[in-house]
């Protein structure tokens, strides 16, 4: 149990290229991965690139520590629960969600970030994967 505030300085040391195969057919999926380059995937990358990556978790895991100091085992597993719970898309693919409820639970309520003013390009629908979410539809 380490009272961790930032998190280490070493890069991340495992490798492994990103599945891009076709379920179905075999082959490199360009359409959701765009053209494949290896030399990205392997490449170690620049520390300070690992250290913002990581940063988050870190903050989480410090939060989880001080709240099982301060309240007992139950407050971290409460907070873990409420965190999976929100974190499930409830809406249809193609509409936008905010989740209000995981920014305020993670602490990011408080901060004005630049998907606060200049939007999120993920919850855009332009950029939307229908691919998947029809493939997704059409499964269930």
């Amino acid at each position: 149990m380490a009272l961790r505030i930032v998190p280490d300085s070493y890069p991340e040391t495992v490798k492994s290229t990103l599945n891009t195969t076709h379920s179905e057919y075999g082959g490199h999926d360009t359409f959701r991965y765009g053209t494949r380059s290896i030399k990205n995937e392997v490449l170690p990358k620049h520390p300070l690139e690992s250290r913002l990556n990581q940063w988050e978790e870190a903050q989480w895991e410090l939060k989880l520590n001080l709240a099982r100091q301060a309240y007992g085992m139950h407050a971290p597993v409460k907070l873990m629960m409420e965190r999976s719970i929100v974190e499930k898309r409830q809406r249809t693919p193609v509409m936008p969600t905010s989740n209000l409820h995981l920014d305020i639970l993670m602490g990011r309520d408080e901060t004005i970030d630049y998907e606060d003013f200049l939007n999120d390009p993920s919850l855009s629908t332009d950029s939307m994967d229908l691919h998947t979410s029809m493939e997704h539809k059409l499964k269930l």
